[in-house]
């Protein structure tokens, strides 16, 4: 088949859409699409300096590389920022990517530890707390981590990679947890407390998670292909192939999905509750102790118990 743009041989046909691309047209539609997220959503201004947190997959270094193309006309700064959860023989192959990309773009590169902004690793917490999802504990460290890494580093805008598949899994994740007030923290767009005043934006926002891969395939990128050894304790996975299953059968029905998660993201509203501060860390809590500081004060618990024995 032809390329629907340019009439080279094509190497992907886009089912949702029903376009051929060749190589080169492929490549230029992600790279535009991520323009045209970036500016729907008003997600940057001009100059202004950004965080992206690079994990080494194949997303966020996707990400990287299409944001340090893009940015520069616009005179934007970026500085990269690694999380080492403490996962034995797994990050370890990734933060070698992202140093060596960022080596090449001239882009500084910066590691930060759970151990040392925590006191504990994920595998640590995983031999403490049987019978728990790591994910879960996970998904909240990360969220601090990179509240802390962007106050530390003086920035005011943190760009994570997630994709649209990211984007409809949690809202699906979400609304099964009866979950609500988390809604918005996946919007496209998100503002963090007036404590940690960050804007999280998600650049990738409205690519599919197969043309991310394909697109660093195209690329030859080098990208850390082993997956997390936690990954299939949530239920994540198993919404993931639902969806895939679906797409497959009605091509399209991501977008629709993802659109319906950004709408009633936004409308969706409840009583204002006033915010207590976290006794310990000082971080605004419905409760007196925030989700980090109660799994750390649990985490404690269980290690001088285990002392004590």
């Amino acid at each position: 088949m032809q390329c629907s743009f340019c009439h080279e041989t094509a190497i992907y046909y886009r089912a949702y859409s029903g376009k051929y691309f060749c190589i080169k047209c492929f490549k230029e539609s992600i790279e535009e699409k991520v323009i045209k997220t970036i500016s729907k959503y008003s997600m940057l201004n001009y100059g202004e300096k950004i965080l992206l947190m690079v994990s080494g997959g194949k997303d966020s270094i996707a990400m990287l590389r299409i944001l340090s193309k893009i940015t520069k006309p616009h005179a934007s700064e970026i500085v990269v920022a690694t999380i080492d959860e403490g996962i034995s023989e797994y990050r370890e192959d990734a933060l070698e990517i992202v140093k060596n990309v960022c080596n090449e773009l001239d882009i500084p590169h910066y590691i930060f530890k759970f151990k040392d902004l925590f006191g504990y690793t994920i595998d640590e917490i995983s031999n403490l707390k049987r019978g728990i999802s790591a994910c879960s504990i996970c998904g909240i460290f990360r969220r601090r981590a990179m509240d802390l890494i962007a106050q530390k580093l003086n920035i005011k805008i943190v760009a994570t990679a997630h994709n649209l598949d990211d984007i409809i899994q949690t809202f699906l994740i979400n609304l099964l947890n009866n979950d609500l007030k988390r809604l918005k923290w996946n919007l496209p767009v998100h503002y963090e407390t007036s404590i940690f005043p960050q804007r999280r934006i998600k650049p990738l926002s409205e690519i599919y998670e197969e043309e991310l891969a394909l697109y660093s395939f195209l690329n030859n990128e080098r990208f850390q292909k082993m997956a997390c050894p936690y990954m299939h304790e949530g239920i994540r996975s198993q919404i993931r192939e639902i969806l895939n299953k679906l797409e497959k059968e009605h091509p399209g029905i991501k977008y629709s999905l993802f659109h319906s998660a950004i709408g009633i993201s936004k409308s969706i509203t409840f009583p204002k509750k006033e915010r207590k501060k976290c006794k310990i860390c000082g971080i605004p809590s419905f409760s007196e102790k925030c989700s980090l500081c109660t799994i750390l004060h649990e985490l404690n618990e269980i290690k001088n118990n285990q002392v004590k024995i």
